[in-house]
């Protein structure tokens, strides 16, 4: 049972790496921002502010703390009315993803979700996000429930499928599973899944995106992910130089595969080390703060709060509701179990 230091390391740790990355997110010289961020990149918050990527996660926290069960009929709503919410916030001024802000758009319009949602899309908005579903305990209800809400609007199976590993990772570590033995455990997991196509919750997504059947919507997902824990796994194996960009080996993450497999590669360089994880989420051409996001994910759900530096806590932006969600989410856990 994971206890309530890692599941406020997972909720902390993502919004903490979020802020670090975040003001290198749009710079893709490496030496410009170990100039800007001397000697070698962030490794403070600066102001603490987060970007969207936080503020979805909150967004998905909300909505699953109100959800009974989960159940397909009991997730919808609420995370129609966070998502609804978070469109209209005026704080929602952080660089939003197009995907995101279109099918929440059509969301709040009544569409159906399948409809809403935008079909060819596999971009990092449906896994930055995707935490919270971590802290449920069954597999399959996990599993499902991070399909559902990343298909909510990105309805590339990719994005799914992508949003599901992120969840499982995460679950794994709060388990107690050793870094190092992630990538052939997602690996399996990912060959485990690839023809699971969770009807009772995605319905006829499938046939909206127009693939020839269920199993082979799902599976174009898993193909893309396990290819990517392949270069994962090659570039832990053969060795990645200190001064390197990660994107180089696993991509930029601006969409979801490579989020979730370059976010895991910077936590998994320095597995004991969060601070030099975020870093070096920092120091890349890629999507920054999606991937420190995500690294501080990991690195909060393995080490704990307690691993990242004290004052920080009272350094980033929505301090508040995080403390209330880390407190309510200990709470779930027990009832869920």
């Amino acid at each position: 049972m994971p206890t309530p230091n890692q599941i406020s390391g997972v909720l902390y740790g993502a919004a903490y790496g979020d802020a670090l990355a975040a003001p290198t997110e749009f710079l893709r010289d490496l030496t410009q921002i170990r100039t800007r961020f001397a000697p070698n990149g962030p490794t403070t918050l600066h102001r603490g502010l987060v970007t969207d990527d936080t503020q979805m996660m909150l967004a998905v926290a909300r909505a699953l703390l109100d959800t009974p069960g989960p159940t397909p009929q009991t997730a919808e709503g609420p995370l129609r009315r966070e998502f609804g919410a978070w469109l209209h916030d005026p704080e929602n001024n952080r660089a939003p993803g197009i995907t995101c802000l279109n099918a929440c758009r059509g969301l709040e319009q009544g569409r159906r979700w399948q409809e809403a949602t935008v079909r060819g899309s596999k971009g990092c908005g449906a896994n930055m996000r995707v935490q919270p579903a971590a802290f449920i305990r069954g597999a399959a209800q996990r599993a499902a429930y991070a399909q559902f809400q990343a298909a909510l609007t990105h309805g590339h199976p990719t994005g799914l499928a992508a949003a599901d590993l992120t969840a499982q990772a995460i679950r794994l570590l709060l388990d107690g599973a050793a870094p190092a033995g992630l990538p052939a455990a997602l690996t399996d997991y990912a060959h485990a899944q690839r023809e699971v196509y969770h009807e009772d919750w995605l319905g006829d997504l499938w046939r909206v995106y127009g693939a020839a059947s269920p199993a082979a919507y799902i599976a174009e997902g898993w193909d893309e992910c396990l290819g990517v824990l392949e270069r994962l796994t090659r570039a832990l194996t053969t060795g990645i130089p200190a001064d390197a960009d990660p994107c180089d080996f696993t991509g930029e993450g601006w969409i979801a595969e490579e989020a979730f497999a370059t976010g895991l590669l910077c936590f998994l360089l320095t597995p004991e080390n969060p601070r030099e994880s975020l870093r070096r989420a920092a120091v890349t051409r890629g999507d920054s703060d999606s991937l420190a996001c995500l690294a501080g994910s990991f690195a909060g759900a393995h080490l704990g709060l307690d691993a990242f530096p004290a004052e920080w806590k009272e350094q980033i932006e929505y301090a508040g509701e995080l403390e209330r969600l880390c407190r309510a989410f200990a709470d779930f856990d027990k009832e869920n179990a």
